[in-house]
Parts: C-alpha cells; sequence; structure tokens
C-alpha cells in the first residue's frame, strides 16, 4: 500500500515516507518459543513478545509454530510453487502505521507491543457472542490445513508462507445471523504500546471489513504464524487476516474485535480517502489509483527500486479461485 496524499483532514506520509527502499537489517529481537505442548509453546511465544530491544538488537528468530497441525493446504490456490520472499525481507519491510510511516519503522519500534494475554471480543449479529482467547483460537486450528506460500501485495508483492487456518471455521462457530452481511475487524489501538497511534495518519482504532462470502472464502486465513514460526509483531502478531487477493492493507493485524453486522462496515483507508481506496480493496490492474498505475508491480528482494516490474494480475492471479465473487459487478464502480 502506497500512501502520499493530504486527504479528509488527516497527515499521509509524504512521498519520500512511502517509496519503495532498500530493506533494513534491524529488527526487534523474538524469544524463541518454550518446550511445552501445541498450544502451550505458541502461547508462551507470544508471551516474550513484549520483551525484546529497539534498532541495532541481535536478531532471534521466534521459533517453530507448531499448533497448526494440519497438512500443507488443499485448498485450491492455497499453494503456489513461486519462490519465497526471504524472511528477512517479509519481516523488515513492513506497513503498520501504528508502529510508524516508514517501512523499516515496525521492525524497528513494535517491540514494545504485548501480545500476551490476548483477547479477540466476537460480537454483532451472532448467536454465539462472546471473548475468545487467543487459545481458544487456536484450538479451532486442529482439523484445518495449513496455507501455504500464498502471494500478497501491498504496492510491491512478496510470496510468504503464512500458517493459520481459514476465518469460515470462526465464522461457523459463532453462527451468524442470517442477517449479517458483513465482518468488520477492530485491530489493536494501545497509545502506551503504539507510539503512532493517536496522530491524525489515520482514523483510530485502524478497521478493515469483508463482504460474507469474502470471509468464508477458502483461502481467507485467520493466521498466526508465518515460516513455520510465531508472527512477528511487526508482521500483525498475535493474530491478523490475510486476504490473498486483495491489496495488503486489508488484513487487519494485531486484531481484538470481529464484528458480524448488517451494514457495510467504514474501514481504515477509505474513511481517509475515498476517492483512492474502495471497500473491496481487489488487486486489478485495470483500476489505475488516482495518482499512480497499478498495471504493474515490484516483487520484493528482487533488486529493489531498479528490479523488473511484473504485470500485476487481476484478483491477485486468484481469479480462477474467487472470480465468481464479484460476477456481474461493475469492478471500476466498486473498486
Amino acid at each position: 500500500m502506497l500512501i502520499s496524499s493530504r486527504h479528509s483532514g488527516f497527515d499521509h506520509p509524504i512521498p519520500s515516507d512511502i517509496t519503495p527502499r532498500s530493506v533494513y537489517e534491524d529488527r526487534r529481537a523474538l524469544l524463541r518459543l518454550a518446550a511445552g505442548s501445541a498450544v502451550g509453546v505458541a502461547v508462551s511465544g507470544w508471551a516474550g513478545g513484549q520483551s525484546g530491544s529497539g534498532a541495532g538488537a541481535a536478531v532471534a528468530r521466534p521459533g517453530k509454530l507448531d499448533l497448526l497441525a494440519g497438512a500443507t493446504s488443499g485448498v485450491p490456490g492455497g499453494v503456489t510453487m513461486e519462490k519465497l520472499t526471504s524472511y528477512q525481507d517479509a519481516t523488515s519491510y513492513n506497513n503498520f502505521y501504528e508502529f510508524g510511516t516508514d517501512k523499516a519503522d515496525p521492525a524497528r519500534n513494535a517491540h514494545t507491543l504485548k501480545t500476551a494475554p490476548w483477547t479477540v471480543n466476537i460480537e454483532g449479529l451472532v448467536k454465539k457472542p462472546g471473548a475468545y482467547a487467543l487459545e481458544d483460537l487456536l484450538k479451532l486450528s486442529a482439523q484445518e490445513e495449513r496455507i501455504y506460500r500464498m502471494r500478497c501485495v501491498e504496492g510491491w508483492s512478496m510470496v510468504i508462507p503464512w500458517v493459520g487456518y481459514s476465518l469460515a471455521a470462526l465464522i461457523k462457530k459463532v453462527e451468524p445471523l442470517a442477517s449479517a452481511k458483513y465482518v468488520e475487524f477492530v485491530t489493536l489501538a494501545d497509545k502506551a504500546t503504539m507510539p503512532f497511534v493517536g496522530s491524525r495518519v489515520l482514523d483510530w482504532p485502524y478497521t478493515e471489513g469483508l463482504r460474507m462470502d469474502e470471509a468464508m472464502h477458502p483461502l481467507t486465513l485467520l493466521t498466526f504464524g508465518m515460516y513455520g514460526e510465531v508472527l512477528p509483531n511487526q508482521n500483525g502478531a498475535p493474530v491478523r487476516i490475510v486476504v490473498p487477493w486483495k491489496y495488503g492493507f486489508k488484513s487487519a493485524k494485531s486484531i481484538v474485535k470481529i464484528r458480524f453486522t448488517d451494514k457495510e462496515p467504514g474501514t481504515a483507508w477509505n474513511k481517509a480517502a475515498r476517492n483512492e481506496y474502495g471497500f473491496y480493496s481487489n488487486v486489478n490492474p485495470d483500476v489505475d489509483h488516482p495518482r499512480w498505475s497499478q498495471a504493474t508491480e515490484r516483487r520484493i528482494g528482487e533488486g529493489g527500486l531498479f528490479a523488473k516490474k511484473r504485470k500485476t494480475l487481476l484478483f491477485n492471479g486468484y481469479e480462477a479461485q474467487v472470480g465468481q465473487l464479484y460476477t456481474g459487478m461493475d469492478l471500476k464502480k466498486f473498486f
């Protein structure tokens, strides 16, 4: 996601803040997971996420994520054989505006995020609302599959092996009412641990939303890890959404609330710049941003600013899997 405008009373980053640049090597230190049961290992790893140091700290990988015992995804499109983006690049070149607007800021600043204990509140038009502890969400993974090597696009592109399961499993558990048409995701907005919350970049807390059929699609992923390891703080720990056919800002990080509603929810970038960021935010090479073409993209790790651009694929290459969701829609109007 590339943002450089000033609109609707929010201060957007200037172009120098958002231009793609070399990947930074300073990244917060992550504690390794302690020994124990599958869920216990994972939770102890997140509990350690509140410690660590900032820029210049020695890098420690967080350790294996064994909580999802399922096999590699059998969901059509859930696996691509494209070359993986390096872990270094994927964890040090991020958008997470709660920790700063520069691509290196999240890795430098997110060590302050406290990820344990963690609760996700389910509310709205459901039969089973309530507070779900992280371990409750993890237990749903027993019969689910890993989604592996998904492409993702945020103005640049990466190929990341996410670890999680289809959000549909959680949705089915909480039993939405027939009147629920949309799912809203609300992320943590804690000024004490997120230094840029309160800035005028966005209207906090950061919110995102999906239509119910989008949320129920098997490629929409409730995500707890990447590269077989616990999510680093800068990548949205301890739980985030991944929607691989949409631009990256649709994938809410550090989620604390999931709300089911009958009305289209306001989303962070749509509220900040409605003429630039639509509710759907599907990857579409035929719909330009008002200030730049979206017909091409750069792949992180392939030469930086001087890398040869790739043609952007409709729905990020997942047209065969998700195109039917938008049959009959004018995708230039509903962008």
